[in-house]
C-alpha cells in the first residue's frame, strides 16, 4: 500500500483561506484515495508564541515524509521579530531551486503575444537573500556593503534542473546571469549550465544576459521557455512571467531539495503570491495557485499511477473551469472563492469517476 502523507503549513489571512480550498479538492471523496495531512500551525501569532520552534518541527516533518503544502505567511517588517518563514524551511529542508511556471490561462490574453509555457529554475538559497549587509561612516560619507556568495553545489542543481524541465517540456533552456560583469560570481553559475548543457545535448540552450533575457523573453518566437536564474533574478522574473499570462495567481511555486543522485526529496508546493490581506475574509480570491499547488505534489508521489492520474485531472479540471468562463475576479469574472473550487472539485470527480 503506498504511503501518501502531505504536511500542512498553515498560515495567515487569506493565504490559509485558500490553503483550506486546495485541501478540499484533495479530499478522498474526490480524489479517490485518502492522503493523511500532518498540520503545523504557522500563523504569525504561533511563530512567534513558539519562537519559531513550530517552522522547525514542520521543516523536520517533511524531510520525513517528502512532501509540503504551504499557505502564505505574514512576514513582520520589524527588526528582531521573528521574521519569515522560508528562510527557515529552505535551509533545513536543503531546498535548492525554486520552480514556477507561468503558462496559458482560457480565456485570458498574454502580453507581448507569449503563449507557451515559460518556466523559472531559481536559486532557492544564496545570492542576494540572507547575504551580510552593514553600513560605515556617517552623513553623506555612509557606505553601505553587502556580502553576497553563491555555491558550485547550489548553481549545478539550478543548471542541471533547468535542462531536464526543459526534457520534460520540449522546450529550449534560455537566458543566464550577467557574466561577463561579474566573472568570478555570477561566471560560476554560466560555468554550470554550460556544463549542464553538455550533459544534455539533445536539450536547444540559449544562453543570454540577464538584461538580454527580460528583453528578448518580450520578443517570443512562442516557443516555450525554460529560464536558469540567481536568487533575486528568479523572483523578478517568475512574478514578470506569470503576470504576462494573466495573474500572479495563475500557478503554482515548488521548493525542491534532491539526494545526492540528483533525485528529488523533499517537495514544497505554494501559491506564489502573498497573504492579500485586503481580500481577506470576502471570498473573491483566486484559490488557482493552491488548487495546482496541491495537485502538483501528487506527481510527484513515487510509482503511485492512482495520485499521477489524480494530478492531471486537478491540473486539467483547474483550467477547464476558467475556460467555462468560472473565473474569479482576478480573470474578469465574478465567481466567488469557494463557488471557483465547487466547479473544479465537480470537474474532478467526473474525471475520476467519483
Amino acid at each position: 500500500m503506498q504511503r501518501r502523507s502531505i504536511v500542512v503549513l498553515q498560515g495567515d489571512e487569506t493565504g490559509q483561506e485558500l490553503l483550506e480550498e486546495a485541501l478540499r479538492v484533495l479530499q478522498p471523496e474526490v480524489i479517490g484515495f485518502p492522503i493523511q495531512f500532518q498540520p503545523f500551525n504557522l500563523s504569525l501569532e504561533n511563530r512567534r508564541q513558539t519562537h519559531n520552534e513550530v517552522v522547525h518541527q514542520a521543516a523536520a516533518a517533511m524531510r520525513e515524509v517528502g512532501f509540503g503544502l504551504k499557505a502564505a505567511t505574514v512576514t513582520p517588517e520589524t527588526r528582531g521579530d521573528i521574521g519569515s518563514p522560508n528562510a527557515i524551511l529552505r535551509e533545513e529542508i536543503n531546498g535548492k531551486v525554486i520552480v514556477r511556471t507561468g503558462r496559458r490561462i482560457p480565456g485570458v490574453t498574454p502580453v507581448a503575444g507569449i503563449y507557451s509555457p515559460i518556466s523559472i529554475i531559481r536559486m532557492a538559497v544564496d545570492g542576494a537573500y540572507g547575504a551580510r549587509e552593514w553600513r560605515e561612516g556617517e552623513g553623506l560619507n555612509e557606505v553601505a556593503f553587502r556580502e553576497e556568495k553563491i555555491t558550485r553545489d547550489t548553481c549545478r542543481a539550478v543548471a542541471e534542473y533547468a535542462f531536464r524541465q526543459a526534457e520534460r517540456m520540449g522546450a529550449k533552456v534560455f537566458g543566464g546571469p550577467k557574466y561577463t560583469v561579474s566573472r568570478v560570481y555570477e561566471g560560476m553559475f554560466k560555468e554550470e549550465m554550460d556544463a549542464a548543457a553538455a550533459r544534455h545535448p539533445d536539450v536547444p540552450y540559449e544562453p543570454q544576459l540577464i538584461d538580454a533575457t527580460f528583453a528578448l523573453m518580450l520578443q517570443t518566437s512562442g516557443e516555450p521557455l525554460v529560464i536558469p536564474a540567481l536568487n533575486r533574478d528568479g523572483d523578478i522574473l517568475s512574478d514578470l512571467v506569470l503576470q504576462l499570462f494573466g495573474s500572479i495567481a495563475g500557478a503554482e511555486s515548488l521548493l525542491i531539495s534532491f539526494d545526492d543522485q540528483f533525485r528529488v526529496d523533499v517537495v514544497m508546493a505554494e501559491a506564489p503570491h502573498g497573504t492579500a490581506p485586503r481580500l481577506f475574509g470576502r471570498n473573491i480570491a483566486n484559490p488557482m495557485a493552491m488548487i495546482l499547488a496541491g495537485g502538483s505534489l501528487l506527481e510527484f508521489f513515487p510509482d503511485d499511477e492512482q495520485a499521477h492520474r489524480a494530478a492531471r485531472a486537478i491540473h486539467d479540471a483547474t483550467f477547464e473551469t476558467v475556460a467555462a468562463g468560472i473565473r474569479t475576479v482576478d480573470l474578469g469574472g465574478d465567481a466567488g472563492t469557494t463557488e471557483f473550487t465547487d466547479a473544479i472539485i465537480e470537474r474532478v470527480k467526473e474525471k475520476l469517476g467519483q
